[in-house]
C-alpha cells in the first residue's frame, strides 16, 4: 500500500470516530434533556397527578377504594404550618360541614386561598375538601390527617367547606348533591351514620353553615338525604364484589 494511500485511509478512520463521538454526544444530550423536561413537567404539573397517587395509595392500604365517591380532584396543599401541618388524624368520628363565608368564590379559589398561607401567614384555616358552586369538589388534605377547620374537634373530624352564591349562604342544587354525595360516601368509608355529621355551629356556636343554622329543618333534610346515601353507597359497594 502506497504511503498517501495509507494516511488517506488513516485520516478517514480518523474523522469516522470523530463523527461517531460527536453522534454519541448528541443522543446523550437529547436523553438528559429529554429527562430533564420530564422532570420539570412533573414538578410543574405534576403536582396534582401526584396527589392523587397519594390518596389513592391512602385508600389501597386500607383496602378501600373510590366505589360510590362522587368525582373530585385531589390537589394536597403542600405542608406547612398555616394550612396542612401535617399532624396524622388517628380516628375520625364526624364530618363538620362548613361554609365559606364568601359569596361566589369557587373551589379552586378557597384552595388556592388555603395554600398561600403558607407564604401570607395570614391565619391558620383549611378543610379537607371544598365543594363548589357549580357542584365540583376539590380535596385539599388527605383523609389521613388534620385541617385547620373545625377548632376543637379537627383530631377527630373530617371539615368539608361549601361554596354559595350569596349572603344566604343557600347551597345551589349543584352543591348540595355534591355534598349529600361526598357525605354519603365519607359516612360510609368510615363507618359512621347521618348522624355523625354536624355543623360547625354545632362545635363552637359560629353561625356556619348559615343556611343551616338559619333553617335547622332544612339541616335536618340533609342528614334524611345523607342517610339515604350512605345505603346508596353500601349498595354500590356490595354490587361491585358480586361482579
Amino acid at each position: 500500500m502506497k504511503k498517501q494511500e495509507y494516511k488517506e485511509r488513516c485520516e478517514k478512520a480518523k474523522a469516522e470516530r470523530k463523527k461517531r463521538r460527536k453522534k454519541v454526544r448528541i443522543q446523550k444530550i437529547t436523553i438528559f434533556g429529554a429527562a430533564l423536561l420530564t422532570a420539570c413537567l412533573i414538578a410543574v404539573g405534576g403536582n396534582r397527578i401526584g396527589a392523587a397517587i397519594e390518596e389513592r395509595r391512602l385508600l389501597e392500604a386500607r383496602n378501600e377504594s373510590f366505589v360510590g365517591a362522587p368525582p373530585f380532584d385531589v390537589e394536597l396543599l403542600d405542608v406547612n404550618e398555616y394550612s396542612r401541618p401535617g399532624i396524622p388524624l388517628e380516628q375520625i368520628n364526624g364530618i363538620v360541614i362548613h361554609y365559606t363565608a364568601n359569596p361566589g368564590s369557587t373551589a379552586q379559589n378557597n384552595r388556592d386561598y388555603f395554600e398561600g398561607l403558607k407564604d401570607s401567614h395570614e391565619t391558620k384555616v383549611s378543610s379537607h375538601f371544598v365543594v363548589g358552586i357549580e357542584g365540583e369538589i376539590v380535596q385539599c388534605i388527605p383523609s389521613s390527617e388534620i385541617a385547620y377547620a373545625s377548632n376543637s374537634r379537627n383530631s377527630d373530624t373530617l371539615s368539608i367547606e361549601c361554596c354559595h352564591p350569596d349572603e344566604t349562604g343557600k347551597f345551589t342544587d349543584a352543591t348540595y348533591t355534591s355534598l349529600v354525595r361526598l357525605t354519603g360516601w365519607l359516612c360510609y368509608r368510615f363507618n359512621l351514620t347521618s348522624e355523625d355529621v354536624i355543623r360547625h355551629y354545632d362545635v363552637t356556636g359560629k353561625i356556619c353553615p348559615k343556611y343551616y343554622v338559619d333553617h335547622p329543618e332544612a339541616w335536618e333534610q340533609f342528614k334524611t338525604d345523607v342517610g339515604e346515601q350512605i345505603k346508596v353507597v353500601e349498595q354500590e359497594v356490595l354490587a361491585g364484589e358480586g361482579e
